[in-house]
């Protein structure tokens, strides 16, 4: 399955910083880093339950948000870059 995961981690004090740093090293562990709070890739269901244990050990869910957007299949499914900087994902396999 594919998956798109955004995040927003409050940083108005030291622990969220920490949070924030903690949860883009686990989810880099996963799929790949896209922009500043988004990351997508290909992972597997048993991966995506384990990437969701981690993250909710870390997260504080009053005052961040995450979501995971999970895509079964790939069929109707289209990506467009409006910007001119390079696709993130090009040097992928």
């Amino acid at each position: 399955m594919w998956v798109i995961l955004v995040y927003d981690i409050s940083t108005v004090d030291k622990e969220g910083q920490k949070r924030l740093n903690k949860v883009r090293k686990i989810v880099k562990r996963y799929i790949h880093h896209v922009q500043k709070s988004v990351f997508e890739g290909s992972i597997s269901l048993s991966r995506l339950e384990r990437l969701k244990a981690e993250l909710l050990e870390v997260i504080d869910r009053r005052q961040d948000s995450l979501i995971i957007y999970i895509f079964e299949d790939m069929v109707n499914h289209s990506r467009e870059i409006l910007t001119e900087g390079e696709d993130p994902t090009s040097n992928l396999l």
